[in-house]
């Protein structure tokens, strides 16, 4: 079954875009940029290449392209515009519209390049903290207000995840453990958004620590069997679906009851499920950050 979404409201549009619906509707009135289809009942729709076009019109507009010129070009013409524009400027507006046309179009090339553009002039640090966050940031909002699917948002942090791990591979074959500290870094039962984590691995690697990346869905029970091979553990666990927001204190009192307490080691937790928590109820072995940066300066 495809499950690909086809077709877009404007509100979609506006959502993906960051173009105001009122903005759209006068560019289709007055320079023909649009050609919105209609349903059996006369309701307007758009379809994906409509889309393409809109965002793609949208990268020129802020690269200081009018209106007026874009829509005198020929269709084929904008989007080649777009990657000559995007692998020559080093703006990070730009890169991540770029990034996210990559998404959309699910064009693999264009994220390569996007890419490879950024690593000339930028460390995979700086691509990560400046880029990256920003970018997955603002697909977090169109997964909620349902402007991309599940293949939109699988293609991209596919390809992050690969820049991670190949970035993390090359510190693995240069860098040597400088201390007997071990960070072990898992997710929560039925969390699988590893890319912060993953991120945190490197960071970790990067400053000569031993670091064991155990990924999604750790049991607590799993985390005792470390116990019996290093000492001085600090866990991290990053919190973006999981635990459910009402079954975090309960799971950070097991986790202390079940790992930290007679071990004396402890646990450092992020994420967006404990945005609103009340941290005065937390064990002391536990430490709350509220950003990647914040707890990378604690190493």
């Amino acid at each position: 079954m495809n499950n690909i979404q086809t077709t877009f409201s404007i509100k979609d549009l506006e959502n993906l875009s960051g173009i105001k619906a009122h903005t759209i509707r006068i560019w289709e009135k007055r320079y023909n940029l649009l050609e919105p289809e209609r349903t059996e009942t006369n309701i307007r729709y758009y379809n994906l290449a409509s889309l393409q076009k809109l965002l793609n019109v949208s990268f020129l507009n802020n690269n200081g392209y009018k209106i007026s010129k874009i829509a005198k070009l020929k269709r084929e013409s904008i989007p080649l515009l777009v990657k000559e524009i995007s692998e020559k400027s080093d703006s990070k507006e730009n890169s991540i519209n770029a990034f996210k046309l990559s998404m959309l179009n699910f064009d693999q090339a264009l994220f390569y390049n996007t890419y490879e553009s950024l690593a000339k002039e930028k460390s995979f640090k700086d691509i990560f903290y400046n880029i990256f966050i920003p970018l997955l940031s603002e697909i977090g909002v169109l997964w909620q207000t349902d402007s991309i699917t599940p293949a939109h948002e699988h293609f991209i942090t596919t390809l992050i995840r690969q820049k991670i791990l190949v970035n993390t591979e090359l510190l693995q074959a240069k860098n040597i453990n400088k201390t007997s500290k071990t960070f072990v870094l898992y997710l929560p039962d039925n969390e699988i958004h590893e890319l912060g984590l993953m991120f945190i691995n490197y960071e970790i690697i990067a400053k000569g620590y031993h670091s064991i990346f155990l990924g999604q869905s750790v049991p607590l029970n799993n985390l005792t069997d470390l116990l019996s091979f290093y000492q001085d553990i600090t866990f991290i666990s990053y919190f973006t679906v999981k635990p459910d927001k009402e079954d975090i204190l309960h799971y950070l009192v097991e986790l202390n009851e079940k790992v930290l307490k007679n071990s004396g080691s402890q646990c450092w937790i992020l994420g967006k499920q404990l945005e609103e928590f009340d941290f005065k109820t937390l064990p002391k072995q536990i430490t709350p950050f509220s950003t990647i940066e914040s707890l990378v300066k604690k190493l």
